[in-house]
């Protein structure tokens, strides 16, 4: 199953034999309605298949018919009056539901000349039908057969479709309005994914089993890090679902997109404008945009992906609620804020994870070495890539396309810098959560970052409250956005790229001059520091511990000019004299 997901991800159109298959009652409609749609089809250059040879034999399903049904795009669903009282119908229906559930293909009913509800609830005819089967079959075995019949007729009934209204239109305009709509549908071009979708199909999976039974609005966040693959993870679902849904739309870059009031709107009228295909709305004022995409897609079931959102008021703005949507309609947020979720009532959440390393060492040879396989002259330099990457996606990506071409020295050099100084890409997009905080939370993060991973929360609170910092709500903040972890020991924990991510914030504080930064953890930065009388009132904390045998050559006035020195740690390590200095600080 995994192989077969990830595949379908790697290639955005898989090849099919046709691109739709028609069921239907011959009795009812073949003549009729069914062969006019069929030839309204062929017409359009769709390539659909009708059962015109007689390949139905008894009550089970041909093979013949089985690999139409397996090798079709979409499959039609021409509900009429006597459809349920034909076992093979039931039977090929059933099919369906279940190849689309495992493929990820399209199935749409119409309703010719009975109403949904009959099918959806077994009344009328479809009652009758389903009451002389139940009596007919009495072993355990057939009535699991029949209850098998009535929940496919309900999930069938259940999804978007057409319900022809003779006393409302002609017959050929019914038929037009759906060779338009299936003519989008198989005409529709994917979004690109990802060129390497390595391990994104438990992402995949774990998205899509949040998506309910499709009677309910349902709001869907996917949460987690810059560069983790939220988006990717998003693309990918809203391509292989968004066949069963009468509009989709899906916004990217909302935090870049939607600085003021004016952007907002113009992502109101993109909403509005894909959904209902085409139309051109103008909003004018977000305030009128609320009401407006309330009062056209209401009745409508829709698929809308919300991408990068940072703000509840892009939220309010877009997708404000439940009740703005029709039954069905699905909503997925993305986002690295946990809390805007919360805020905004989801409680259908998934967090993306990093990559395990077999899947994360995959990608990694994809983009260093154009191969899934590395000769073992590389295979350290994959290693060490994967270590220092840690599962993030980004990462894995940029570092191994820098690498690619590079000699083994050149790699273990590339490497040497990275493991100082982070990539200049993977730090901005990694920064862009650091400077959507405040400046408490900013403290609080720079401090764990630069001192506190894998510490107990026990002992890393009273620190940070001795810096002046409002701990509580601020490590909450941070955990809501993804950049800290408290595990379920109670230790506080930092993913490493997001520890360098935080590091490298502070030595750019003073790339030359370790003096004049605010935080020193760095052994050799804090000897010279110590030594040069090279410190300012620019440092806050001084930590050096766990380095055996450092010694400091001193005078003892270090200290005298860090005038907002609020914390020192010193263990293991031997000065040449006391300090003649400690600011009142």
């Amino acid at each position: 199953m995994a192989q077969r997901i990830s595949s379908s991800l790697s290639s955005p159109r898989r090849t099919w034999i046709y691109d739709v298959f028609l069921s239907f009652r011959g009795e009812d409609t073949r003549f009729q309605f069914t062969n006019n749609l069929y030839h309204s089809l062929c017409q359009k250059g769709i390539r659909t298949f009708i059962d015109q040879d007689g390949l139905r034999r008894g009550e089970e399903i041909t093979p013949a018919l089985f690999h139409a049904i397996q090798n079709s795009m979409i499959s039609i669903v021409v509900f009429s009056e006597s459809y349920a009282s034909s076992t093979y119908c039931l039977n090929e229906l059933v099919k369906i539901l279940e190849g689309a559930k495992e493929e990820g293909r399209s199935i749409y009913p119409i309703f010719y000349g009975v109403d949904p509800s009959e099918v959806r609830h077994h009344t009328g005819t479809y009652a009758e039908a389903l009451s002389k089967h139940e009596a007919k079959f009495h072993n355990d075995a057939d009535t699991e057969k029949v209850q098998k019949w009535r929940k496919a007729l309900h999930e069938a009934a259940n999804l978007s479709g057409w319900h022809c209204k003779y006393w409302y239109q002609p017959e050929y305009e019914f038929i037009r309005k759906i060779v338009e709509e299936i003519s989008e549908k198989i005409n529709y071009i994917p979004l690109h994914v990802a060129d390497n979708p390595i391990g994104l199909e438990y992402a995949v999976k774990g998205v899509k089993s949040l998506l309910g039974d499709g009677s309910d609005v349902n709001m869907i966040g996917i949460y987690g890090i810059g560069g983790i693959g939220k988006t990717t993870t998003a693309r990918a679902v809203y391509n292989i679902i968004f066949w069963h849904y009468e509009g989709s739309c899906f916004l990217p870059d909302i935090r870049e997109k939607a600085v003021n009031k004016n952007e907002i709107v113009q992502l109101q009228e993109i909403l509005l404008s894909q959904i209902l295909k085409g139309e051109d709305i103008k909003v004018g004022d977000v305030n009128r945009g609320i009401p407006l995409i309330k009062q056209r897609l209401q009745q409508k079931k829709v698929l809308l992906v919300l991408d990068d959102v940072d703000k509840l008021k892009q939220l309010k703005a877009l997708a404000g609620g439940c009740d703005w949507f029709g039954s069905g309609s699905i909503i997925i947020i993305t986002t690295r804020d946990k809390h805007l979720l919360d805020a905004h009532g989801v409680v259908n959440l998934y967090e993306v994870k990093p990559l395990h390393f077999e899947k994360a060492l995959e990608l990694f040879n994809l983009h260093a070495f154009r191969s899934g396989k590395v000769g073992p002259p590389y295979m350290s330099i994959s290693k060490r890539a994967v270590s220092y990457a840690c599962g993030l996606p980004l990462a894995l990506e940029v570092i191994g396309s820098h690498l690619f071409g590079k000699s083994l020295d050149e790699c273990n050099s590339a490497l040497d810098k990275y493991e100082s100084i982070p990539h200049q890409k993977i730090h901005e997009i990694l920064k862009v959560s650091y400077d959507g905080l405040e400046e408490n939370e900013k403290g609080i993060f720079l401090d764990i970052a630069c001192f506190f991973n894998t510490y107990e929360l026990g002992n890393v609170t009273p620190m940070l409250k001795a810096h002046g910092f409002h701990v509580e709500d601020g490590l909450r903040v941070l955990v809501d956005k993804s950049l800290i972890k408290i595990d379920s020991f109670g230790f506080v924990r930092i993913h490493d790229l997001i520890r360098d991510t935080g590091r490298e914030i502070v030595r750019q504080e003073s790339t030359l001059e370790p003096g004049r930064r605010s935080r020193l953890w760095f052994d050799q930065d804090i000897v010279h520091v110590l030594e040069e009388n090279t410190g300012s009132d620019r440092i806050e904390f001084i930590k050096l511990e766990e380095y055996n045998n450092v010694q400091v050559q001193w005078d003892g006035k270090a200290f005298k000019e860090m005038k907002n020195l609020k914390i020192l740690i010193i263990e293991d390590a031997t000065f040449s004299v006391g300090p003649e200095h400690l600011p009142n600080s």
